[in-house]
Parts: C-alpha cells; sequence; structure tokens
C-alpha cells in the first residue's frame, strides 16, 4: 500500500470510528446496497468424510485433569514444583506423591493443565492429561 493510500485508509478508519451506533448502522445498510453485499459472518461447513458420517463431533474439551503417574528419580524436585504449582503443604504434596497414579488437579483450564504438565515434566514426573 502505498504512503498515499495508507493516509485515505487512516483517514477513513477515523472518521467512521467518531460514528454513532445508528450512523454505523447506516452505513453498513448503505454498502450492503451499493455493492450487492452482506456483513454476515461467512459460515463454512465442512465436509465430513464418509466414516465419520453420522457420528456427533467432537467437541473440544475446555476443562482438563492432571494426572501424575510416576514422580520418577528426582522426587524432591517433584515435590517442590507440585507444591509450587497447587500451593499443597509438604505433607499432603507428599502423600500426593506416595500414592500415585493420583490426580493432581481436576477442572484446569487447557492452557493452565499444559502448563502443569510442562512444568512437571521437566523435573522427571510422568503426566497425563484427562
Amino acid at each position: 500500500m502505498t504512503p498515499k493510500a495508507k493516509k485515505g485508509v487512516d483517514t477513513l478508519v477515523e472518521e467512521i470510528g467518531n460514528l454513532s451506533v445508528l450512523e454505523l448502522s447506516e452505513l453498513v445498510k448503505a454498502l450492503q446496497d451499493k455493492f450487492g453485499v452482506t456483513a454476515a459472518a461467512p459460515i463454512q461447513i465442512a465436509a465430513q468424510p464418509a466414516a465419520d458420517a453420522g457420528k456427533p463431533a467432537a467437541e473440544e474439551k475446555s476443562e482438563f485433569t492432571v494426572n501424575m503417574t510416576s514422580c520418577g528419580d528426582k522426587k524432591i524436585q517433584v515435590l517442590k514444583v507440585l507444591r509450587e504449582l497447587t500451593g499443597l503443604g509438604l505433607k499432603e504434596a507428599k502423600d500426593l506423591i506416595d500414592n500415585l497414579p493420583k490426580a493432581v488437579k481436576e477442572g484446569a483450564p487447557k492452557e493452565e493443565a499444559q502448563n502443569m504438565k510442562s512444568k512437571l515434566e521437566e523435573v522427571g514426573a510422568t503426566i497425563d492429561l484427562k
């Protein structure tokens, strides 16, 4: 985009930003009429392979259970990281490690569960996300 065109676009964006909601609605309607388009979001329909026909689409999980199946060779380091991540006391964290496999956290958001998994695996623990 040339600098002149960029300046024109910036000016137009600035002017649109100063419009009221009613004015924006009128602008959208006028653009739809002028160009014969619609402002509705496009809907994509993905073709499913024949093998998946009739099966409901799997929803992406939003909550995970972080399960520790093994603490590996570095039990003390795993204990420290576990306490840091969960806020457990020394006795509770030790009991959890001594009774594996065990859920470290249930109902964790995906990002938090991945973070916990990576930190615990760095110190030698074996983690499953369910």
